[in-house]
């Protein structure tokens, strides 16, 4: 049976967790304090903590620091009242499973409780290269996991825009990252893609680059870009005969939801562009 730890100084209601249906086989022990925590991560294995969500995210990393060294292959997901760029990064560099800053949709924080615990195998898989708050640049291994991992945290790194424009913003993100790692990489765990984030004043520049061979940009029978005005759909039915996960529509849905959709030559290096008001 798996563990969840929930860590809160305060009573909370923790219904939205033991009601859960994919938590149903969860054992929920709650720590009232830190020294609590630590006590029961000693005495035995949990396969998930939730952090404090009245706690400073610094105060949350300083903590996590303690419970990896005492359990290493921890699964730590942060709840916060709110994050910097600079603590962000810190939990990248910390290994942190997830960060969800207030307010935070319960759902999505029980979706990534699940998924942790069902990684039985857990990587990182995160690698960061360089980190400043205008410029992030990491190494992502060809993992749906690791993926989903870094779409919660650049949703985070953007919650200062405006909604409609941070979802535009995080769905064309999501769309590229997904098919770098399944054409490019081929959702090889060994092999990893190469992701910046960029902001400048008056932009926001993601840039991709897979290990793959690269393709030509008019011949993607398994793209909605290829469909004809007589059949707009003709690319499902190729992916269906040749076992690709259901989509097609990345590129396109792109396209409309960023400024600038620039590739190399080869086809394994993007570019996603968006230009702030």
């Amino acid at each position: 049976m798996a563990r969840i730890l929930v860590i809160s100084a305060d009573p909370i209601d923790l219904t939205w967790l033991e009601n859960a249906p994919s938590l149903q086989e969860c054992r929920i022990e709650t720590a009232a304090a830190e020294a609590d925590a630590i006590r029961l991560l000693e005495r035995r294995n949990f396969d998930v903590v939730l952090t404090d969500p009245g706690n400073p995210f610094d105060k949350d990393l300083a903590l996590v620091e303690k419970l990896r060294t005492l359990r290493p292959g921890l699964r730590i997901i942060v709840l916060a009242p709110a994050a910097t760029t600079q603590e962000l990064i810190a939990a990248l560099r910390a290994h942190v499973f997830a960060c969800f800053c207030a307010p935070y949709d319960p759902g999505e924080v029980v979706a990534m409780i699940a998924r942790a615990i069902a990684e039985t195998d857990w990587r990182d898989g995160i690698e960061v290269l360089s980190a400043r708050p205008n410029w992030i640049a990491l190494k992502v291994a060809s993992r749906k996991l690791t993926a989903e991992r870094l779409i919660r945290l650049m949703d985070e790194l953007k919650s200062d825009l405006p909604d409609p424009e941070r979802e535009a913003l995080i769905t064309a993100f999501r769309e590229i990252l997904m098919n770098a790692m399944e054409h490019g990489a081929g959702f090889n765990p060994e092999l990893v893609v190469e992701v910046s984030a960029v902001r400048s004043q008056h932009a926001i520049v993601y840039y991709f680059r897979d290990p793959g061979p690269g393709f030509n940009r008019e011949d993607l029978p398994h793209a909605a870009t290829s469909n004809t005005a007589e059949n707009p759909i003709a690319h499902m039915a190729f992916r269906e005969e040749h076992g690709l996960r259901a989509g097609g529509f990345g590129i396109l849905v792109t396209r409309q939801l960023v400024d600038e959709l620039i590739y190399n030559e080869r086809g394994n290096e993007v570019m996603l562009i968006k230009h702030l008001k």
